[in-house]
């Protein structure tokens, strides 16, 4: 499998610095978060360009374009064909980086709140993502998130169904976000998933009685709000080993992206990250 850094981790920087310190930490390529200083719908052409002359300079490559377009399972209708305008953007800007999959969101409200018709919609201005994308040769990817329709492998699976059978449009499998909403997140959630699981981040999190400390938040889960704190691997209550061992067993050769938002310093948190997944993966190689 290959490892790359997303560049939301590094978004104090230019995109330009957020690159070299990906290569220099001994990532495979780097996801690019769709925000500026980054990316976005409405970076300039030149740009656009000098990233990718940037990235082939670097050798690394751009496996995915993290879009933050979409939601629209709670949008207006007009919200909604701006969203599909921007993703149609991303779209010409992954062509230009060589990226293969962007991201987008179906939108709220928590799975355990939504009603079918949340998910309808979404599916509606899904499957026209789709259809654009497909003239692009690029998959769409909708990332299993808390506070979403897709919370869960069976939220999942429902919004998919509704799209339609189609090998275009799959699932980021996310244990840290999984973890949030108290779902599933290892073996099973994997295999279930099967044809329509495209891509894996990864990042720590932990429950905590207080979110008032630097890398804390608070979400809203099926237990009410609850307080979380982002953490180094290893250092948060997400167990990752179950993840990279199934992953090793079906012999995955695909992306995983490190996104560690812990409150240290960027490069130093993602080193630390990428070493412990080095040591996960490297546990199957003597089992």
């Amino acid at each position: 499998m290959k490892y790359a850094a997303f560049s939301g981790a590094f978004i104090d920087y230019s995109i330009q610095q957020a690159m070299v310190m990906t290569k220099e930490l001994g990532f495979d390529g780097i996801e690019i978060a769709c925000k500026e200083p980054h990316l976005s719908p409405g970076t300039s052409l030149p740009r656009v360009k000098e990233m990718k002359a940037l990235a082939d300079q670097l050798g690394l490559e751009i496996p995915a374009l993290a879009g933050y377009t979409g939601h629209f399972s709670t949008a207006g209708d007009e919200e909604c064909a701006e969203g599909l305008q921007e993703f149609r953007q991303l779209l010409k800007w992954a062509k230009i980086l060589g990226a293969d999959m962007v991201r987008v969101f179906p939108g709220g409200p928590n799975g355990f709140l939504a009603e079918d018709y949340h998910y309808e919609k979404a599916a509606f201005w899904l499957k026209q993502c789709v259809e654009e994308a497909k003239a692009y040769s690029v998959k769409v990817i909708m990332e299993i998130h808390n506070v979403s329709l897709i919370e869960t492998v069976e939220q999942s699976k429902k919004l998919i169904q509704m799209i339609g059978h189609c090998e275009d449009i799959g699932f980021i499998h996310d244990a840290g976000n999984m973890y949030i909403t108290d779902t599933d997140y290892g073996r099973d959630s994997i295999l279930d998933l099967g044809e329509h699981l495209f891509h894996f981040h990864v990042k720590d999190v932990k429950r905590v009685k207080e979110s008032t400390a630097a890398g804390s938040f608070t979400n809203r889960t099926k237990h009410g709000d609850e307080q979380f704190m982002l953490c180094l691997l290893g250092e948060g209550a997400v167990d990752h080993q179950p993840l990279f061992d199934t992953l090793c067993e079906i012999g995955y050769n695909g992306w995983v992206t490190l996104e560690c938002a812990a409150p240290y310093p960027p490069k130093d948190r993602m080193d630390a990250d990428l070493r412990k997944v080095h040591k996960m993966v490297k546990r199957n190689s003597f089992s």
